[in-house]
């Protein structure tokens, strides 16, 4: 009796409230569809030849990492990345962020866990882990994007999420800013580990955590994600990896 009115109730939301294309921000046409098809056509998807560690599009199969990743050393083991970020991808993702768009979050699980279900499987991390905001982001916003993100692709593959698990204790500049190094810089304070929520998680399973895939929405140059790897592995995490709707382009 439940699930049917559970059912009952999407059909009645569904029909006062249609859901809108997470690209055009029209309603959705036709119905039932997550996006509109013909939108769907206009993102870019990351294909090969990739970047073997971050997922960057480069120019050559003959490449195996981009600039960023053949001059840097990344902590994290590899990333995964849907889209390039491109204008289209700018937008839809400034609604969900900033604009109250949650339902986009949908599309964008509904597109990762078709793409990277086999390679998240192989990896078999023991736990979701989003990139977290500051408090009062979170306040003004009503929620973090990468939380939602994570809760929608651990239903999806049955994987736990840990939301408290890195903590953003302060705000940092905006990143878009600065250069690469003042972007490292500015994120080296602003994050920290919570050995309470692990413990908690680790003593209601019997189970311990050593692989994390980190969830955020947007990649660009990594400082973050490499800010939150470099945190975790201070605090015994064996292995790191990520996903992320959108990342930039390879060099």
């Amino acid at each position: 009796m439940k699930m049917r009115e559970s059912i009952l109730q999407k059909i009645i939301i569904s029909i006062l409230y249609p859901r809108r294309c997470p690209i055009c921000g029209k309603i959705v046409v036709p119905r039932g569809e997550l996006a509109c098809p013909p939108c769907r056509l206009k993102l870019i998807p990351i294909e090969e030849p990739r970047c073997k560690k971050c997922s960057k599009p480069v120019d050559s199969e003959e490449i195996e990492y981009c600039l960023d990743c053949f001059t840097k050393h990344h902590e994290y083991k590899k990333g995964f990345a849907l889209w390039v970020y491109d204008a289209n991808m700018k937008k839809s993702i400034t609604d969900f962020k900033f604009h109250g768009r949650r339902e986009y979050s949908d599309f964008y699980v509904d597109e990762l866990v078709k793409r990277f279900h086999i390679e998240i499987q192989k990896i078999a991390p023991d736990v979701l882990v989003p990139i977290p905001i500051h408090k009062s982001k979170q306040a003004q916003r009503g929620y973090n994007q990468a939380e939602i993100l994570a809760n929608g692709i651990g239903e999806m593959l049955n994987i736990p999420v840990i939301s408290n698990l890195l903590k953003r204790d302060r705000k940092t500049l905006p990143q878009k800013q600065l250069n690469d190094k003042e972007r490292l810089k500015n994120l080296l304070k602003a994050f920290s580990f919570s050995k309470e929520a692990l413990l908690q998680y680790e003593e209601k399973y019997n189970r311990k955590v050593r692989k994390v895939l980190l969830v955020d929405d947007i990649y660009t140059t990594g400082s973050t994600i490499e800010a939150c790897t470099g945190i975790l592995l201070q605090n015994d995490i064996e292995e790191v990896y990520f996903i992320s709707i959108c990342i930039g382009k390879g060099y």
